[in-house]
C-alpha cells in the first residue's frame, strides 16, 4: 500500500555553493535555503520521510571532495538524527545509490525535490524520478542555480536558466510547486 506521505529529497545543500558565490558567481533565489528549512520543519513535524543527498566529487580539484570545506552541508539544512544521508558521485541521486530501493521499500510514491542546482543535480534527479514512475514535485522557490556562459559565448542569467529548467520539467517529469503548496498538502494529508 502506498505511503500517503511524500518523501522530501534535499539535493546538495552544501557549502561549495557559498564558495562559488564568494568567488563572484551570481545565483538566483536567495531565499531558497530558508524555504528548504521550512520544508524540513514541516516534513519533520508530520513524520514524513526525508532523504538528504550529498555530492562527493571525484575529480582532484572538485569543491565537493570530503577533504575540502565545500563538502560540508550548510548548517541550517543539516540532517536530524535518523534521517537518511545518501552520497552520490554523479548528477542523479538515483545512480550508484540505494535511493530508489529505499523509496520502494517504504512504499513511497510521491517525491518533493529541492536543493541545488536547478539545472544540474536537481534536474537530473527530477527527470529520473519521473522516468522511474514516481510522482515528482519540484519546489520552485526551494532550489537555485547560477548564471552560465553558453557554448555560443552568451551569458545566461540564473533566473533564465532556472525558469527554462522548470519549463522543461513541468508536466512531463514533475509538477512544479511552491513551498507553501507543499506544506498545505502535508496539512491536508493530516486531516
Amino acid at each position: 500500500m502506498p505511503n500517503p506521505l511524500p518523501a522530501l529529497i534535499v539535493v546538495d545543500v552544501q557549502r561549495a555553493f557559498d564558495e562559488w558565490e564568494t568567488a563572484g558567481k551570481r545565483r538566483n533565489n536567495p531565499d531558497a535555503v530558508a524555504r528548504i528549512v521550512d520544508l524540513l520543519t514541516a516534513f519533520r513535524a508530520h513524520g514524513a520521510p526525508i532523504f538528504h543527498i550529498r555530492h562527493e566529487g571525484t575529480k582532484p580539484n572538485s569543491s565537493f571532495l570530503p577533504s575540502r570545506s565545500g563538502y560540508a552541508v550548510k548548517n541550517q539544512a543539516r540532517e536530524a538524527p535518523g534521517e537518511a544521508v545518501i552520497v552520490k558521485h554523479v548528477n542523479s541521486a538515483f545512480i550508484g545509490t540505494d535511493l530508489e530501493s529505499r523509496l520502494r521499500a517504504g512504499n513511497i510514491t510521491t517525491l518533493v525535490i529541492c536543493g541545488a542546482t536547478t539545472n544540474h543535480c536537481v534536474e537530473t534527479t527530477t527527470r529520473m524520478a519521473g522516468n522511474l514512475g514516481f510522482d515528482a514535485r519540484l519546489v520552485r522557490d526551494a532550489t537555485w542555480t547560477f548564471e552560465r556562459i553558453g557554448p555560443d559565448g552568451d551569458t545566461h542569467s540564473a533566473e533564465e536558466i532556472h525558469a527554462m529548467t522548470l519549463s522543461n520539467l513541468n508536466g512531463e517529469f514533475a509538477r512544479i510547486v511552491t513551498t507553501h503548496e507543499v506544506i498545505a498538502s502535508l496539512e491536508a494529508v493530516r486531516q
